[in-house]
């Protein structure tokens, strides 16, 4: 049945492909930075929200704004699809994603938070307490898109301001964990490039070479086993959400496994 729900999803995803590629490009939503949100843009539903952090001075490439606003609203979009979460759209049928600081208010108000590139982001104390009060209080908080060591170990540096290390080791997770399999059978950690490094390379998959050739899908658990932070590093899911209208030929290599790893995911965040 989920090698079933996987094909069909695939077969949804082709049959949308012009429809959501054209509507991702930018339109009603652009790419400028948007605004925080407030109490009031949260309705009850389920709202994707992505992290706006400063930028760090010794960071790698990359921000905040990294895949953003395409892979937010096709995200949602399939994650309403695909499974019966009660995704927030608006009068037009737009999917209602939000920004959120780490150190605001906000945060508390969405179960999943999305922070793309963390090899550039700064946390500060005071943010990293607010992260640390949403994380044990149910909150999720998935950080993907960095490559190679340079990027990891300023990662590590940056959510040590939330999570000391002698409380909340980072781990590899196991293939037989549930987040494997919540819904779609997901058999390894896919390695996904940025679009435009696969198309320049000839196909290759890792971005800085021999320093990101093994992809890692690791974490952070609660006291009681619960992931709390989830990190993919040496890929890049959200592109795969981001280009689906792009390139057929990226988009089935990488787009049906970077969904089934993304539902799964955020599935996993909301029933856990």
């Amino acid at each position: 049945m989920r090698a079933f729900l996987l094909v069909s999803a695939c077969v949804c995803f082709m049959a949308a492909l012009p429809a959501y590629g054209q509507f991702g490009r930018g339109g009603f939503f652009g790419f400028g930075a948007g605004r925080i949100a407030t109490a009031q843009d949260f309705d009850g539903r389920f709202h994707y929200c992505r992290v706006v952090y400063r930028q760090s001075p010794d960071g790698r490439d990359g921000s905040w704004r990294t895949d953003y606003p395409r892979a937010d609203i096709n995200f949602s979009i399939r994650f309403s699809e695909l499974t019966r979460t009660n995704v927030s759209f608006n009068a037009q049928r737009e999917p209602n994603h939000l920004l959120v600081n780490l150190g605001g208010p906000e945060l508390f108000d969405c179960p999943v938070v999305i922070l793309s590139a963390p090899g550039a982001a700064s946390i500060n104390d005071a943010e990293g307490l607010n992260l640390r009060t949403y994380l044990l209080k149910g909150g999720f908080l998935w950080a993907d898109d960095f490559w190679g060591s340079y990027e990891w170990d300023h990662w590590v540096r940056e959510i040590r301001h939330a999570l000391p290390a002698g409380e909340y080791p980072i781990f590899d997770i196991p293939v037989d964990h549930p987040i494997f399999r919540t819904q779609f059978e997901v058999k390894d950690v896919p390695q996904m490039p940025n679009i435009g490094f696969w198309e320049r390379s000839g196909g290759r998959t890792s971005e800085q070479g021999e320093d990101s050739a093994v992809p890692h899908l690791r974490a952070i658990a609660d006291k009681a086993g619960r992931i709390i932070v989830l990190i993919t590093h040496n890929t890049d899911i959200g592109d795969s959400w981001e280009r689906e209208g792009d390139d057929p030929r990226y988009f089935m290599l990488f787009g049906p496994k970077g969904y089934a790893l993304g539902i799964n995911a955020f599935l996993y965040a909301l029933t856990h």
